[in-house]
């Protein structure tokens, strides 16, 4: 099992969201999340100015099955890319075990794949 973490826009969240769910992905987990990116600058809006070091974006996480690992990374990259810097980044890493609270069941059997 793998676990994708992807850190993208928030203006590409909804896209994305309906990309993996209409795929392999049945089930993830979002939240916002606030980053620092090397760019640094300061704007000026109607009189007031603001800092854009500070970044605000959508963290997905999703535990997956090693056989949807590529299709839902390649989905990601195509809806969440606008070319622009900024865009996000995706990390990968090894899942050891899975337990169902519910049934104590273990393993990649738990994540069941879509009907």
């Amino acid at each position: 099992m793998k676990k994708i973490e992807a850190i993208i826009r928030r203006t590409k969240f909804e896209e994305v969201k309906e990309a993996l769910l209409s795929g392999d992905i049945d089930w993830f987990e979002y939240h916002d999340v606030h980053g620092i990116g090397q760019s640094r600058q300061e704007r000026i809006y109607r009189g007031v100015c603001y800092s854009t070091d500070v970044i605000e974006r959508v963290a997905i996480t999703i535990v997956c099955r090693e056989v949807c690992l590529e299709s839902t990374i390649r989905t990601i990259l195509q809806v969440a890319h606008t070319g622009e810097v900024g865009d996000g980044r995706i990390f990968v890493s090894e899942v050891l075990d899975c337990y169902s609270i519910r049934t104590g069941e273990h393993g990649d059997t738990v994540l069941r794949d879509k009907k």
